[in-house]
Parts: structure tokens; C-alpha cells; sequence
């Protein structure tokens, strides 16, 4: 890639002259100190002066003038490399669905579901890329978390909030979680909007197949990824020990595959385990450029852009400023 020196916003540039006046102007009157010596004694004098205390002290406009001149460069924007992009954007819309039922706290796999729910969502937002994300939290009842945003940053930092102990009724009610991810992505006029539901079991699974499939019928197409193991674990207490059911025995949380990939067929989509989430977001993105027109094509289409490599002299500004705020040194 050709590189040539040149300046993004030289206009900046003008602001160097008048620092390069003033700094020669005030250098070459370092030495007249006018009708002060008459007013002002001559020991305190020489503390009070800008360029020092000393007869032998440097001036300080120099060091000042070439510490400006190095910020007005910086400011201007100094360029000498390219950036290239994709030309393209996905018109995809995805809306994360995370179960926070206590199940979501057994331990099969470590440190627990929920936390692999968690680090399995930040996955998904790094593939986003250009797509709109949104994330919705149920148990017992759906909550939005995040409407359909580009601020993956955002969505992120609410994901890492997320824990059981949030929701204020327990369950795994997957049919109000749909109903929320289907109102956010009403609002898209893309062609491509997916639900990503993470979870380990459900309590409703007639009415989530069939809130799947209402969803399919809409264009939304709902996708299902098994958060646990079939062997499963116990359910931890909040106060210690484990859930036990009416017969006194610990209940054990097991991932059902069968129903979580009658619900995925349901809404037209995938069902993948937890070590499977490459696959699922394979296809997520195979689904995002079948949506784009000409996708055969845009792939192939880059913008190139300027860098600012001013920061590259951000160093030195630090430095040179550290140097005159040193005592002796001006």
C-alpha cells in the first residue's frame, strides 16, 4: 500500500506562526526585566521570574514552543498508513435469550451454567459484528435487558451482571421470552433476525413450540443452544446445600436435548450444545449474507481510509512536558 506523508486536518497548522512569535519574541526579552528591579527586590525578583531563579537559568520558550509545535502536529493528523475495510453491513438483527432459572446454577459444567451462559453471550456479541443485538433475561417471566442496539459494549457490560439471584420468580418459562425477543424484532426491516436462546430446560415446552413456530411464521427465525450435560447436577441453595424435591431427595438438573431441538425445528433454527457455539455462529453468519443482496459480490467491495498516526507522537508531548515542569530545567 503506497504511503504519503500528509496532514487530515491542516487547517491546525495554523495555529504554529503566532506560537513561533511569541516564543522568539518573549526568548530574545529574557534578559530586559523593565522598571521591576526599582520595585521589587532583587533576591525575590529572581524567584519570581518565569524562566528561573538562577542568573545561568534556561528559558523556558524554546522547550515551550517546540512542546506546541509537537501538539498542533498531533492535532493536525499526521497520516501515513491505510486502513481497509469491508464495504459491507449485515442487515441482521439478533436477540440474545438467557435462561436464569436456579437450574442455571449446577455445576456440570464449571464454574457453573449461568457463568457459561455468560461467557457463551460475550462469544456471541464478538461475532456480531455490524448486526443489532438485543438480550432478554426470563425465568419465570421474560425481562428486557438491552432493546436491539449497535453499542455491543453496552450489551456486554449488562450480560456480566446477570446471575439467578436477579429474577424475582423462578421457573424456565421460554414461551414470554419469545413473546419479548418477537417485540423487539418486530421493529427491524431487516431480512435477517434471529433469537439466540440459551438455557437447559423448560417448563412450558408446548407453549414455547409453539411460540417458536409463530416466530418462524414471521420471519424470525429462533435458534437453541443447551447450556449443561445430560448426567446434570445438583441445584445449589442460595443458602447452602442443594434443592431437594417433596420425597426429601436433591433434585438433579439434567439438559434435555430431545426438547430443545424440537423447539429450534419449531422456529426454523439450530439446536447446538455449549462446545458447538462455533457451528451455530457459522451458520448465523451464512444466514446474514444470504439476506444481503448481491452477498456473492459484497464480500469482494473494501473502503481504504487514512489512519491519524498523530498518537505516535504522544510520547514525546509527555515527555517534554514532564521536562518543564522539572525543576532546573527552565
Amino acid at each position: 500500500m503506497p504511503r504519503a506523508l500528509h496532514f487530515l486536518h491542516p487547517w491546525a497548522l495554523a495555529a504554529l506562526p503566532p506560537m513561533w512569535a511569541l516564543a522568539l519574541w518573549l526568548t530574545r526579552r529574557r534578559a530586559r526585566t523593565g522598571a521591576w528591579p526599582r520595585l521589587v527586590d532583587a533576591d525575590l525578583l529572581a524567584l519570581l521570574r518565569l524562566e528561573g531563579s538562577g542568573t545561568r537559568a534556561r528559558s523556558p520558550w524554546p522547550l515551550i514552543g517546540a512542546l506546541w509545535t509537537l501538539g498542533v502536529v498531533a492535532l493536525a493528523g499526521p497520516s501515513w498508513q491505510r486502513q481497509v475495510t469491508a464495504a459491507y453491513r449485515l442487515p441482521a438483527a439478533w436477540v440474545l435469550a438467557v435462561q436464569l432459572s436456579p437450574s442455571m446454577e449446577a455445576t456440570d459444567v464449571p464454574p457453573n451454567r449461568a457463568a457459561q451462559a455468560r461467557f457463551a453471550v460475550d462469544n456471541l456479541l464478538a461475532a456480531a459484528h455490524d448486526a443489532r443485538v438485543g438480550l432478554v433475561a426470563f425465568a419465570g417471566e421474560a425481562y428486557t435487558v438491552a432493546p436491539l442496539t449497535a453499542d455491543g459494549a453496552t450489551v456486554r457490560n449488562l450480560n456480566r451482571a446477570l446471575s439467578p439471584q436477579l429474577m424475582p420468580e423462578h421457573g424456565a418459562r421460554l414461551a414470554p421470552a419469545l413473546g419479548a425477543a418477537a417485540r423487539l424484532l418486530h421493529a427491524w426491516a431487516g431480512n435477517d433476525r434471529q433469537v439466540i436462546v440459551l438455557m437447559d430446560s423448560v417448563h412450558d415446552p408446548a407453549r414455547a413450540i409453539q411460540a417458536a413456530a409463530r416466530l418462524r411464521a414471521a420471519g424470525i427465525t429462533v435458534n437453541v443452544v443447551g447450556v449443561g450435560t445430560t448426567t446434570g447436577a445438583p441445584t445449589p441453595r442460595a443458602t447452602g446445600g442443594f434443592r431437594s424435591g417433596a420425597d426429601g431427595k436433591v433434585l438433579i438438573s439434567r439438559l434435555h436435548p430431545a426438547v430443545l431441538q424440537r423447539i429450534a425445528e419449531a422456529g426454523g433454527g439450530e439446536f447446538v450444545r455449549l462446545d458447538q457455539l462455533p457451528q451455530l455462529i457459522a451458520a448465523l453468519h451464512a444466514d446474514g449474507l444470504r439476506a444481503l443482496p448481491g452477498a456473492h459480490a459484497a464480500p469482494q467491495v473494501h473502503l481504504s481510509s487514512w489512519l491519524n498516526d498523530g498518537v505516535w507522537l504522544l510520547p514525546l508531548i509527555v515527555l517534554l512536558g514532564a521536562l518543564l515542569a522539572r525543576r532546573g530545567w527552565t
